[in-house]
């Protein structure tokens, strides 16, 4: 399912407006006008935990590889929906099922809360009391009657006009409806809040209060990274936020930082930061080529360029576990891993990637892995081997595929220990090799 059909999503408003209707005299905190919503903004810093969505389960690096291939070929299928002309002015940023989750509270008294961290989608939303149709979660379902801190956004109040679909309720509520790629959705009433952050205290943060979900079931919510008004950077106006994730096969959290925490030193190098103006809240990367070994690959700049109708271009993205490479493009890579690593080919099928190798029965033969680079415009990334090789149970497998389309995605596990710095207003990202267990 790509977006709700008209009718479904007429009633749904309908029935999210009776809902509001009758629950807005009890949710009678003071309503400021909020006119100008970035006249609140507060500059700030906060370094908050990322919890890997594997970390807590008993997987061996197979199954862990076998998951992680499945949310990004799932992933991927949600960029390619949302990128589909007939359906942009409908389907949104993707959501799918987490990768990293936050922790943050809400309300005052502040309730705990976890949700995914999502550089490709923009909106805040967990799910509220009174709930139509609401997923299980771990912690307990936001009451905004028990917060003194809660407000009604406006449909006067700019933020409701950022929307990409939303309506009015008969007391001036802002009801949204926000549709994933994947077919899921999260509907009910914007609002705003008082967020906390470690013990840094956001008030004002406007975000979804949802009493109608449908789809995938992660955490508590979602947070949203991007570019568009809604996301968090963005309503904090924060120039910079960056995070360094930690091995996926291991259990140490990983670190998400905003604002003055963000900065870095050293010899850091730096790209572009490309915008999509069909679709604005991505990230994109001006890849320019990719070398094995000593193999610069025989691939056009333009296989990784963003085109006009939107097409195309390599987006990084939190939520995406494995590097999914234009068809062409992974052509190449495969084909010279296979040239280069002197190993005989093992069956893929089990681990959902498309090369593996076997491993030397004797532990003592080593086995010599070319390094990888990929070439950005003005920054070459050298990735450590973990970054796209596991070995397990005497097999190494490639952690990247091909996305059967001319798009790419920058995957997280080929960001791991590494700290990537994004700075909105200079439109660059950052990167430089990190212990992030340390960090």
């Amino acid at each position: 399912m790509a977006s709700l059909p008209p009718s479904l999503s007429s009633l749904l408003f309908l029935t999210l407006a009776l809902i509001l209707i009758s629950i807005s005299p009890s949710l009678s905190t003071p309503r400021q006008p909020l006119d100008d919503h970035q006249d609140q903004q507060m500059k700030t810093g906060f370094k908050i935990t990322l919890k890997h969505i594997d970390s807590g389960g008993n997987f061996t690096n197979s199954e862990r590889l076998y998951r992680a291939v499945k949310r990004s070929n799932r992933r991927l299928q949600m960029f390619l929906t949302a990128k589909h002309p007939k359906l942009r002015t409908t389907v949104y940023a993707p959501a799918g099922e987490a990768e990293y989750l936050m922790n943050f509270s809400i309300g005052t008294p502040p309730k705990s809360y976890y949700g995914t961290m999502d550089t490709g989608s923009d909106l805040i939303w967990t799910q509220c009391r009174p709930c139509l149709e609401c997923f299980s979660q771990p912690d307990p379902i936001f009451n905004p009657k028990k917060s003194s801190s809660f407000s009604n956004v406006s449909c006067s109040n700019n933020l409701c006009h950022q929307l990409p679909k939303s309506q009015c309720s008969a007391y001036d509520g802002c009801l949204y409806n926000y549709s994933y790629g994947d077919g899921s959705f999260t509907a009910g009433y914007l609002a705003t809040e008082t967020f906390t952050f470690k013990k840094v205290s956001v008030p004002n943060v406007a975000f979804g209060c949802g009493i109608f979900q449908f789809g995938p079931e992660s955490g508590d919510g979602l947070v949203g990274l991007g570019r568009g008004p809604l996301s968090l950077v963005s309503q904090l106006g924060e120039p910079t936020f960056s995070y360094c994730l930690t091995s996926w096969l291991g259990s140490k959290h990983s670190t998400l930082l905003i604002g003055s925490h963000a900065s870095v030193n050293g010899k850091i190098k730096t790209t572009p930061l490309l915008q999509n103006p069909l679709i604005p809240t991505y990230y994109y990367l001006s890849l320019e080529g990719i070398t094995i070994g000593r193999t610069r690959l025989p691939v056009n700049k333009t296989t990784f360029a963003l085109n006009a109708d939107g097409s195309g271009g390599l987006i990084i993205d939190s939520g995406t576990p494995v590097t999914q490479l234009a068809e062409s493009a992974y052509t190449h890579v495969k084909e010279e891993f296979k040239s280069q690593i002197k190993l005989p080919q093992a069956d893929s099928t089990e681990f959902g990637v498309d090369l593996c190798f076997k491993l030397p029965s004797d532990p003592s033969d080593r086995v010599k892995i070319p390094p990888l680079v990929f070439h950005f415009k003005d920054a070459d990334l050298a990735l450590p081997t973990e970054n796209y090789m596991i070995l397990d149970s005497g097999i190494m497998c490639l952690l990247m595929r091909g996305s059967g389309d001319t798009s790419s995605t920058f995957g997280s596990i080929q960001q791991q220990n590494i700290l990537v710095v994004y700075d909105i207003y200079k439109e660059t990202l950052s990167f430089i090799p990190t212990e992030c267990d340390k960090f």
